[in-house]
């Protein structure tokens, strides 16, 4: 008995070993992208993304709570604008998305904090023949060992989100 509880306590070891091991040499960035191309210029979806007040026309996230909080600070489209959300729904949460860059018809970053969770999300514009092509991309830094190993769930997660968002963006874009 006594060496079983003893071959029990050196597996448990080893896989608690393995699992801090196999954490740390997990990437501690997590990257998830999706891609669109969409039949209008670049100066039209510039105009509907560059703007978080046009967020709720094709935002995947803020259809998801039909009850969800929106604010916005500052003046209209510019570096420095504002949505505030607040939602008692778990897949919605609350938080901020914050316009961070802009580059005229080629690309818009966004500082994104989910209850104190830092990201950055970017949408790069780029010609594709006579449509443009957009790049929707997340990026997080996964500090500690969980969140590593949350890392690996991130496309999972957020990629289907992006999916749904870009194909409700081609749809307003497209829109004669």
């Amino acid at each position: 008995m006594k060496k079983a509880m003893l071959y029990g306590f050196y597996v448990l070891l080893g896989l608690f070993l393995a699992f801090v091991a196999i954490g740390y040499a997990l990437p501690d960035k997590a990257h998830v992208e999706r891609q669109a191309v969409i039949n209008a210029p670049a100066e039209k979806i510039y105009a509907i993304i560059s703007d978080l007040q046009r967020n709720q026309e094709w935002s995947p996230w803020l259809a998801v709570d039909p009850a969800i909080k929106v604010t916005f600070e500052g003046a209209g489209p510019g570096v420095g604008q504002k949505l505030i959300w607040e939602s008692t729904n778990p897949q919605v949460g609350s938080g901020s998305q914050t316009t961070a860059e802009l580059i005229a018809n080629e690309k818009v970053v966004s500082a994104l904090d989910f209850e104190g969770s830092k990201a950055v999300a970017t949408l790069q514009l780029a010609p594709e023949g006579t449509a443009t092509k957009v790049t929707w991309a997340f990026d997080a830094a996964l500090g500690g060992l969980l969140e590593r190993w949350f890392g690996l769930l991130f496309d999972g997660w957020i990629g289907p989100d992006y999916e749904k968002g870009l194909a409700a963006l081609k749809a307003l874009a497209e829109k004669a």
